[in-house]
């Protein structure tokens, strides 16, 4: 299998997890949106939506959404948790939706699945003039001694990720180098990133929160993740200890029934050309 049928097939394993990524996956803090989106309600899409954790935290803010998702599994729980949505099976590539038809396309997690000139071309199709495109990603704080433990545990989920591509904000210890706006510790999209020649400048925002954890809920978050999907079934009880160890032995985990996971979203945000 190449790097590229590897990555895709990592892309479209999701669905099996989905009841586990729903219930395991960070929300999205509110300021992290309502700097995308200001405070009045808006027509939003959300694109690549899984199984509807941002789509409901805008709804719940008071905007008129729809969710696009290609995966059935994920659609349907999109549909049973947030029914004021309007859900539509699609993909960032083909949108189903008409031309100029909503104020901003926001993706959260799905960006670096993307083939990047179709989609652009898509979602500057879909947004009235002057609107916005928005990425928001939530990554761990790595800053945090267990959080960096974590991370070095599961190293090898930066195997077949193109440093190249909006991907790379997945890569471990990217964070830091985009918090203290090192070009030199970054590469590719993430130095210039870019929606297109139909956007502006990109600027991004970046947003603190945490999510309470315990230690077998750490293990079903870390279960969701595509790159435990497609491991060995002996990988994947070997990372499933591994985390267990972590929390039983590290000092900033040891003896506690719950914990905080400590997350930043990183919002990447350009306005469609008028």
């Amino acid at each position: 299998m190449t790097t590229e049928q590897s990555w895709q097939q990592r892309g479209s394993s999701f669905g099996r997890g989905a009841q586990a990524y729903d219930r395991t996956r960070p929300d999205y803090p509110r300021e992290s949106f309502r700097w995308v989106l200001g405070e009045e309600p808006r027509t939003v899409l959300d694109l690549g939506a899984g199984t509807g954790i941002l789509t409901r935290a805008l709804l719940a803010d008071g905007h008129q959404v729809s969710a696009v998702e290609p995966d059935d599994e994920m659609r349907e729980l999109i549909t049973a948790s947030a029914p004021a949505a309007n859900v539509h099976a699609g993909s960032a590539e083909k949108i189903p939706l008409a031309d100029a038809s909503v104020d901003a396309v926001l993706v959260s997690h799905a960006y670096h699945w993307f083939d990047p000139e179709p989609a652009h071309a898509e979602m500057a199709r879909v947004i009235r003039p002057g609107g916005t495109l928005a990425t928001l990603w939530n990554l761990r704080d790595e800053e945090v001694p267990w959080s960096a433990e974590l991370s070095r545990i599961l190293a090898d989920e930066d195997t077949g990720t193109d440093p190249q591509t909006a991907a790379a904000i997945l890569l471990h210890g990217v964070l830091a180098a985009l918090r203290g706006n090192d070009p030199e510790r970054l590469s590719g999209w993430l130095r210039d990133p870019t929606f297109g020649s139909r956007f502006g400048a990109v600027e991004i925002g970046f947003f603190a929160h945490s999510s309470p954890q315990t230690v077998e809920s750490l293990v079903g978050l870390i279960t969701s993740r595509s790159y435990y999907l497609n491991c060995t079934p002996e990988r994947q009880e070997e990372l499933k200890e591994q985390i267990r160890q972590l929390a039983a032995t590290h000092p900033q985990l040891a003896g506690r029934a719950e914990f905080d996971l400590p997350y930043v979203t990183v919002v990447f945000k350009a306005v469609l050309a008028s």
